[in-house]
């Protein structure tokens, strides 16, 4: 019987007795020296990314704060533009007021008389006949600057170019007069018939201009038509 002889590996010997000095060596690098100069190298590697890190947020903000400004830039010009309209609004106001006046004074009638007076004017020159007028009031402003609206319902009659003439002058016309509506009867080579809607504006008189006024629609109705 023949038996077999485990030969160990020519170095084992060797390496197992350099184990121990290996595990020694080790140990040592983990000293607390060596544990702090690896906290300081962690530290520094975070570091290093909070930077990195706050480096792309200050660029997003910027991006967004120039975004912002330009949306300021625009609001203000929108502002710009709509203020533009109320630039020297004071001046405006007065130049307003002093045509308003002006147009009041001249413009509008303060008397049922006058009215009728001026009616009267312009049949006359345009060579028709004022049956008669009608009248009725609707006040629209009180107080110092009253004003009150006159309808007027008016029959005309004459041939068809002087009636049209008459349409024409009343339009014109100084007083303010707004026509409502029209119904013409009739040929237009012969006598026709108009029955004319108008509306003007008695504003309220002024000094000398007291006595002549009349206060209420049925004293212009007294008046009649005066051709």
């Amino acid at each position: 019987m023949s038996s077999t002889a485990v030969v160990p590996p020519p170095n084992s010997s060797s390496m197992l007795r350099r184990v121990p000095r290996l595990t020694a060596q080790a140990r040592a690098l983990l000293t607390a020296m060596n544990l702090h100069f690896a906290g300081v190298a962690a530290l520094g590697v975070l570091v290093l990314y909070l930077i990195v890190h706050l480096i792309f947020v200050g660029q997003a903000l910027n991006s967004r704060n120039q975004d912002a400004v330009d949306q300021q830039r625009i609001e203000l010009k929108a502002a710009e533009v709509a203020a533009k309209p109320l630039r020297g609004l004071d001046v405006k106001l007065v130049d307003s007021t002093k045509a308003a006046d002006k147009f009041y004074a001249q413009r509008l009638p303060y008397a049922y008389s006058q009215v009728a007076a001026e009616l009267g004017v312009l049949t006359k020159k345009a060579g028709v006949r004022l049956a008669r007028v009608q009248y009725s009031q609707n006040p629209v402003l009180s107080g110092e600057n009253a004003l009150n609206e006159v309808h007027m319902d008016a029959s005309i009659a004459g041939d068809y170019r002087p009636v049209v003439l008459f349409l024409n002058a009343t339009e014109r016309d100084k007083m303010f007069f707004v026509i409502n509506g029209i119904n013409l009867t009739g040929q237009q080579t012969g006598q026709v018939n108009l029955r004319i809607r108008l509306t003007t504006y008695l504003r309220a008189p002024h000094g000398d201009e007291l006595s002549d006024s009349l206060p209420t629609a049925d004293a212009a109705d007294a008046t009649g038509a005066k051709p």
